[in-house]
């Protein structure tokens, strides 16, 4: 996991990028984007409360490809209103981490990290019986099974491209969901600021995000 690896070339990073374009936005390959999402969404929501004091019951992803993240005490004040607001934001901040080791050369670390990431969300994935069951040890075995199988080059890939699907999924869901995502209206019940200011917001993280990230692995 401390070991370096060489990154891959731009042009060579940049056709994994439209690889995961196409799986993004393809209906028939979305659902695999769809999943990993909702994991790095709620996963967001999940790590922001606690870190915030927020204590989190347990997390719900559903066969559809949403989710709900629930804390034992109530969601109020300045830690509800920045935990709310995370979860959209969540698979581009992976994804732009993700992109940060890769250009520093720890680009198998990248998927250790998310084993260690998708660990933790199953302990709170458990306490809630859920789609969640299935979905995230599934994503446990596999990566596991490239980690410990797959030749170094394939890793390599592997890593870019779920990489590039986080930063991608990220932008596509803040731009479907919009106004009308069930965390807009928390948040204007909680702020009273328009659902339309709160998916702005989203939509520019997530494609600053995608910009950020497209001159980290290909520039």
């Amino acid at each position: 996991m401390g070991m370096t690896q060489t990154p891959l070339p731009g042009p060579d990073a940049a056709l994994l990028g439209l690889a995961a374009f196409v799986v993004v936005n393809v209906k028939s390959l979305r659902s695999l984007a769809k999943h990993l999402e909702v994991m790095s969404h709620e996963g967001m929501h999940a790590i922001t409360g606690s870190m915030l004091g927020l204590r989190v019951r347990n997390v719900k992803l559903k066969r559809n490809g949403d989710g709900q993240t629930n804390f034992r005490n109530a969601i109020a004040g300045g830690s509800g209103v920045f935990t709310g607001f995370v979860g959209y934001l969540g698979p581009s901040a992976f994804g732009l981490a993700a992109a940060g080791l890769i250009k520093l050369g720890y680009i198998i670390a990248v998927l250790w990290l998310g084993v260690l990431f998708l660990v933790v969300l199953l302990w709170k994935v458990l306490h809630l019986r859920s789609f969640g069951w299935v979905s995230v040890p599934i994503a446990i075995a596999l990566l596991l099974a490239l980690t410990h199988y797959a030749p170094v080059s394939l890793q390599v890939v592997m890593a870019y491209g779920m990489t590039w699907l986080l930063l991608l999924s990220g932008a596509r869901k803040a731009t479907e969901h919009g106004a009308n995502a069930v965390d807009a209206s928390i948040l204007k019940g909680m702020t009273h600021i328009p659902r339309w200011l709160w998916a702005l917001l989203w939509v520019a993280g997530t494609f600053g995000a995608v910009y950020i990230g497209w001159r980290l692995l290909v520039m």
